[in-house]
């Protein structure tokens, strides 16, 4: 089965409450987070933390967002977890160009077991990021690229507010970058979570740009990321329709058919497919 992104969850790795909680969470990926959300005093603790999870029960898909490349504090995250029992990927936050992204996976590399193939997640939280981003998609083992839109605004001195419009051209570049390079994108977080409304209009925005899914602060917020980056119900019935109907013009030796009232042709035809894929 490939691999989902359609929910990225944070867990502080400083909390011992909420570590405890990670084997009940249904995310498709759960990020054991050392950078952000742990103060620099609790670095140390937090590694003891996350390292002491890894090496247990832990769902399929457990990343760790180590500290930024531009600190000297993502060396000593990946020393402390790397050789032992290295998580399933590497969310590597603010990278600003390829440069940045290749030096934290030699890293990885220099320090995970024989045979082990870590993967990294980049997430682009800056101008310089949006600019290389595609760059930043094409180095290796990145699966995915990941959009953080507060870092972004206070780069670009931009006041947060809950518009649809706000940063939209470079929310709008990153998924079409990562798509370029053949990896998927993950949407930025909702912060109000006590809004559902306002997530679900914001995952549908998402989607609508070209995300897979949505990266999450709260427990609360999986299932609708789940329901809202999963194919609808008409849409798959739609493409049943398109395939069937398309498979017997061809069939018949003709290239476009109507469906619906609409005429379709192959590039719908994979579209269709693409959907039925998901849906699976």
């Amino acid at each position: 089965m490939p691999n989902l992104y359609r929910s990225l969850i944070f867990v502080p790795g400083n909390n011992p409450r909420f570590l405890s909680k990670v084997p009940e969470l249904k995310a498709d990926i759960v990020c054991l987070d050392l950078e952000d959300s742990v103060p620099a005093g609790q670095k140390r603790e937090a590694r003891r933390l996350v390292l002491d999870l890894l090496r247990g029960s832990r769902p399929d898909q457990t990343f760790v967002r180590v500290n930024a490349p531009s600190s000297d504090e993502y060396v000593e995250d990946l020393r402390y977890i790397m050789p032992q029992t290295p998580p399933d990927g590497i969310v590597i936050p603010k990278v600003d160009d390829a440069q940045a992204a290749e030096r934290v996976l030699a890293t990885v590399k220099d320090l995970e077991p024989a045979g082990s193939a870590t993967q990294i997640l980049p997430s682009i939280e800056s101008a310089a990021g949006v600019v290389n981003s595609y760059r930043i998609a094409r180095c290796s083992r990145v699966c995915a690229l990941m959009f953080g839109i507060f870092d972004l605004l206070n780069d670009m001195q931009i006041e947060y507010r809950k518009d649809p419009m706000t940063a939209h051209y470079s929310r709008s570049k990153v998924p079409v970058d990562a798509a370029a390079a053949s990896v998927a994108a993950i949407d930025g977080i909702w912060q109000d979570t006590a809004d559902a409304a306002g997530f679900e209009a914001d995952c549908r925005l998402g989607r609508s740009l070209g995300y897979s899914g949505k990266s999450l602060i709260h427990p609360g917020q999986v299932d609708a990321a789940h329901r809202l980056f999963a194919p609808t119900q008409p849409e798959i019935q739609w493409a049943r329709r398109v395939c069937a109907a398309y498979q017997d013009t061809v069939a018949a030796g003709r290239g476009a058919t109507r469906v619906d009232g609409k005429m379709i042709d192959e590039v719908h035809y994979k579209r269709a497919l693409a959907v039925l894929d998901a849906a699976e």
